[in-house]
């Protein structure tokens, strides 16, 4: 059985970084793609980053620049550093996985079949 579990995430304050986890067990991470969304309440979800199994990624707009995805496949684990957080970044964070080919982009929370319960993450001004 797949689970993916986020931790990481907190209340902090504007300015100040972040850095996500994402453990995956019940199956290797070495040839998933991975990633990252989030959803504030009263919007729908929203793509933050993603990482392909050879290590490319993608950002979402609203953190390019200020934040980086990495994997270690050893430690069955991802992560994600969000730095200049602002209040407009506070949802909840949640991780993703898919290990099935298909012909959507990494960007589209329909490909991922295994999610995980998601981590708060609240920035005050």
């Amino acid at each position: 059985q797949v689970q993916l579990v986020e931790s990481g995430g907190g209340l902090v304050q504007a300015g100040d970084s972040l850095r996500l986890s994402c453990k995956v067990s019940g199956r290797s991470l070495n040839y998933a793609v991975m990633g990252w969304f989030r959803q504030a309440p009263g919007k729908e979800r929203e793509f933050v980053s993603g990482i392909t199994v050879n290590g490319d990624t993608l950002y979402g707009d609203s953190v390019k620049g200020r934040s980086t995805i990495s994997r270690d496949n050893a430690k069955n684990t991802i992560f994600l550093q969000v730095t200049s957080l602002e209040p407009a970044d506070t949802a909840v964070y949640y991780c993703a996985a898919r290990w099935t080919l298909t012909t959507g982009t990494i960007s589209e929370a329909r490909t991922y079949g295994y999610w995980g319960q998601g981590t708060q993450v609240t920035v005050s001004s």
